[in-house]
């Protein structure tokens, strides 16, 4: 797969796990981990990205003695989804269109 386009797909499912709930890190990775495999090294320069682009905000908080991480989507977060999703549309049309040239 190219490498930007797996950085992009890789935004949106960081993206979509932030949606569901304010969540940190290790979270995020188990979350996703069914679906594609990230490690730490990966999630992290994703998730600042993210919060330079003002697509999650982040908060921190104490747990068990630790400050913790918390992130959750913004307006502009929800925006880039519903962005993929219709660039998805897009790329399922051309899809059809290639097989059905074959």
């Amino acid at each position: 797969m190219d490498a930007q386009l797996k950085k992009g797909l890789l935004e949106i499912c960081v993206l979509s796990a932030i949606e569901k709930e304010e969540t940190y890190g290790y979270k995020i990775i188990s979350d996703l981990s069914p679906y594609v495999k990230i490690s730490e090294s990966t999630l992290y320069p994703i998730l600042r990205r993210l919060e330079q682009c003002g697509a999650v905000k982040t908060r921190c908080m104490e747990f068990n003695g630790r400050l913790r991480r918390y992130f959750s989507i913004t307006g502009i977060g929800k925006g880039k989804i519903a962005e993929f999703i219709e660039d998805m549309q897009q790329f399922e049309r051309i899809k059809h269109f290639i097989l059905g040239r074959k």
